[in-house]
């Protein structure tokens, strides 16, 4: 197994990966990015962003192009779809094994950033693809013309429902309170667009169907009435989770999973930060995520140079 090192290894390439690519290589000390998945992150998956500064508004896809154009011009080397097997943020230096190499870093910036939540319903995981899907980017084009129900009320279940009216015939949008948690600007949107419907204090108690999606049973919460709502496909959109796989535990975290960190972005563990979505923080946008990586990696790099002072 080929063993590489690196100063900082930043695990994660989306906006915050990047960002703190872009800053601890021009901080002089080697950088590497890695990822199980294509690098982008879940901007890359964003019809259009225009709450980034700088752009009225931009394809998600376009502007982690340009983070990684500007990450190249710094020299950050790339390693995308690692299949990693272990990560070891306690040793010094930290240890990252993936299938095909052994990364050894002396520090380790974390930016993997957070998944949807599921439902946990009945018939969710069984109609994945089928009907049930987290990214209506990336399948609304296969519900033209077809009734989809979106399961939120917070910027992100908002916006994806309107996306999703540029081709269903009707989207209802699903929320247990009987207010949207969402931005004004987003609420007044939604509400002058006619193909949404909002279905208030509601919950989804299961999805139904034979080959595809064709029902969701709801349940009021204050009533307690259960019906049924014919659908062609469901898109929840009720929280995050973070990606933490491989290393949770070794750090300190809250009751979510959510790593713990201080201002300066430094974990329970020494040469250890975390970025973005993946840690504690009152707001998670491309524009924060961004300013994460910068600050985690600006105070990496210092602890690399006080390492190398006490070396000589």
């Amino acid at each position: 197994m080929a063993i590489k090192e690196f100063d900082t290894v930043i695990l994660g390439g989306g906006p915050a990966g990047f960002a703190a690519g872009m800053y601890a290589s021009r901080g002089a000390v080697s950088t590497a990015i890695i990822d199980v998945n294509m690098l982008g992150g879940q901007p890359s998956n964003y019809l259009e962003l225009e709450n980034y500064p700088g752009f009225s508004a931009i394809g998600g896809f376009e502007l982690m192009e340009k983070f990684e154009e500007h990450a190249d011009k710094f020299g950050v080397e790339k390693f995308p779809m690692q299949e990693i097997e272990s990560i070891d943020l306690v040793s010094n230096p930290k240890i990252i094994k993936t299938s095909e190499s052994e990364f050894r870093a002396k520090t380790v910036i974390i930016a993997t950033g957070a998944k949807p939540m599921k439902l946990g319903v009945a018939g969710e995981a069984e109609f994945v693809g089928r009907g049930v899907s987290y990214c209506a980017v990336c399948d609304g084009a296969f519900y033209k013309d077809k009734i989809v129900a979106v399961v939120g009320g917070g910027n992100s279940a908002v916006e994806e429902a309107m996306y999703l009216t540029k081709f269903a015939s009707k989207v209802y949008l699903i929320h247990r309170r009987n207010e949207l948690r969402a931005d004004k600007i987003v609420q007044e949107r939604a509400f002058s667009n006619e193909k949404l419907e909002f279905v208030w204090n509601s919950v989804v108690k299961e999805i139904k169907g034979e080959d595809l999606v064709s029902t969701v049973v709801l349940e009021n919460v204050k009533t307690g009435v259960v019906s049924d709502l014919a659908v062609n496909g469901v898109f929840p959109y009720i929280g995050i989770l973070p990606n933490v796989d491989g290393f949770s535990g070794q750090i300190e975290q809250d009751s979510k999973g959510f790593i713990l960190t201080d201002e300066t972005m430094k974990t329970s563990v020494d040469g250890v930060y975390a970025v973005g979505d993946v840690r504690v923080t009152p707001l998670r946008q491309v524009v924060t995520a961004a300013s994460d990586g910068a600050i985690g990696a600006v105070y990496a790099v210092r602890y690399i140079e006080a390492l190398k002072e006490v070396t000589v």
